[in-house]
């Protein structure tokens, strides 16, 4: 497993970080994601055999956000 920390922009509220939670742990590979509104950042612990930063990104995208990868693990 990897764990990968992104940055997170756009976010309005908490409820925008519940929508980015529940779109990444539908995702196959992931095991858990943690988005916090506070502090602007979602880390994702997930299968590199599976997923790639780049998927988790267009994701995040895809709901709405920009995101960017700051710690990898």
């Amino acid at each position: 497993m990897k764990k990968t920390v992104f940055k997170i922009l756009d976010m309005h509220c908490t409820s925008c970080a519940i929508n980015i939670d529940f779109e990444l742990e539908d995702l196959e590979g992931v095991k858990k994601a943690k988005t916090n509104y506070a502090k602007a950042e979602t880390t994702v612990e997930y299968d590199p055999k599976l997923l790639t930063k780049d998927k988790i990104i267009a994701v995040i995208k895809k709901v709405g956000y920009t995101s960017t990868p700051l710690v990898v693990n």
